[in-house]
């Protein structure tokens, strides 16, 4: 796997002109230190290098600014810096919050659309599908339509353990319930389904919701994926809708299981840098896998939430086997990153290539469109066979078709609001 490509460059900045016995620690880094190391490693390293703003760096106090006023804003929406300890402990799998996403069913009443096991408020029993009538005592969904971000986080509070917040929910039973849940720190689980489906065929469907692209998801797919080849899984659900991207290394790993052995060499994916660096492009093939599947075909459930390396396993997939899509448009991130620290405080994430698959297809910043548009109905769980996308998934692997219902006329999106930070989002990292 290769190795963050950064490092050299960022100790020569902060180090430069110190002698050898003179070396300036690294617990004495300053914004501004961190900040100049950034404007160089752009300058060269940058996928969009040659048409960023022209800025003066000290103008900017630290290396947030600076990125924020140095990003190729027709293009980049991604490039970001974090605090370093807080990134690697989220790309862990750890997070702190109450664990869910929430957004405006078609009716604009505010739901859970997303929860994971291990949080706050799923030991509650609320789950996907429930309506959220009231946080701390304000109406929710007025504040959902407004698309006020700011007004939301201000309601839910900072993402700090300890942190409650008063819930008043309606139950599925249609009756009101009062929590109070505490924010907690716990590690998420990304692969927020694993089952299998019996098609009217007669063959049997595994359907997988992947939330995240972090280093626990290897773990967790190996044992999906085992799941799977034990039940006799022929066909695929794969729900990408809520994920946002991660780590390369899972996201070859994950397209591996689904291809199978039978393409173990072949190019999944290729890096291509900036002018600067060509000699840094590289080709990553499919891996062999203890549990492959060696689909002909999947089908893929995506949202405008679903970015980066998702969008990698569809495009990489598709010189190989039939990709179908069904919901909303991706995201539209056809580059990643090499990312870095600074001192061991920052974490530094440039857009610094772009993927392609093995016949140079990639550039869709516009989105991957579906082959069917049906609306994220959070109303039903992810499991339940009414549930819009999955019911014309599997619609469509018992038929081959889609549902003549499913047009632009009935679809509708709305906003969501999860507690991840902004660049967990978007991610696409080279290495662990």
């Amino acid at each position: 796997m290769k190795k963050f490509i950064f490092l050299p460059i960022i100790f020569l900045a902060l180090f430069t002109s110190c002698k050898k016995d003179n070396v300036t620690p690294v617990n004495t880094l300053t914004p501004a230190m961190a900040r100049d190391s950034l404007y160089y490693i752009m300058k060269e390293w940058y996928y969009w290098y040659d048409l960023m703003p022209n800025v003066t760096k000290e103008n900017y106090a630290d290396p947030y600014e600076l990125m924020d006023a140095m990003r190729y804003h027709p293009l980049d929406r991604w490039s970001f810096v974090a605090d370093y300890d807080q990134f690697m402990a989220e790309m862990q799998g750890s997070f702190v919050g109450h664990g869910f996403r929430i957004g405006l069913d078609d009716a604009n009443t505010a739901r859970i659309a997303m929860i994971y096991s291990r949080s706050p408020l799923y030991a509650y029993g609320v789950r996907r599908g429930w309506i959220v009538k009231k946080i701390n005592d304000t109406d929710v969904a007025p504040v959902l339509l407004s698309q006020d971000g700011t007004a939301y986080k201000n309601l839910i509070g900072p993402s700090e353990a300890g942190v409650t917040n008063k819930f008043l929910f309606l139950t599925p039973e249609g009756k009101d319930s009062v929590i109070m849940s505490t924010k907690a720190s716990f590690t998420i689980n990304s692969v927020l389904v694993a089952d299998t489906i019996h098609l009217s065929t007669g063959v049997t469907a595994g359907h997988m919701v992947f939330e995240s692209f972090i280093a626990p998801s290897e773990d967790e797919l190996a044992t999906a994926f085992s799941y799977f080849a034990t039940n006799g899984v022929q066909e695929l659900i794969l729900d990408l809708r809520y994920n946002g991207g991660g780590y390369f290394y899972i996201a070859q790993e994950l397209a591996s299981y689904i291809a199978g052995n039978t393409y173990h060499g072949s190019d999944f994916i290729k890096f291509i840098y900036n002018s600067l660096h060509q000699d840094q492009n590289q080709s990553f093939p499919f891996l062999s896998t203890p549990s492959p599947l060696s689909l002909s075909k999947i089908v893929v459930i995506t949202t405008r939430s679903t970015a980066s390396a998702s969008e990698c396993v569809m495009n990489g997939l598709k010189p190989y086997i039939s990709v179908i899509s069904i919901g909303d448009t991706t995201n539209g991130k056809p580059v990643g990153m090499d990312g870095g620290d600074i001192g061991k405080k920052y974490f530094i994430a440039p857009v610094t290539f772009k993927d392609v698959n093995k016949n140079n297809e990639g550039d869709f910043f516009d989105g991957i469109a579906p082959d069917a548009l049906v609306s994220d109905d959070i109303t039903h769980n992810f499991s339940d066979r009414d549930e819009l996308c999955l019911k014309e998934a599997i619609s469509y692997l018992e038929t081959g078709s889609f549902s003549a219902t499913k047009n632009m006329s009935q679809f509708q999106r709305h906003s969501q609001y999860s507690e991840k930070p902004e660049w967990m989002k978007n991610g696409f990292m080279l290495d662990k």
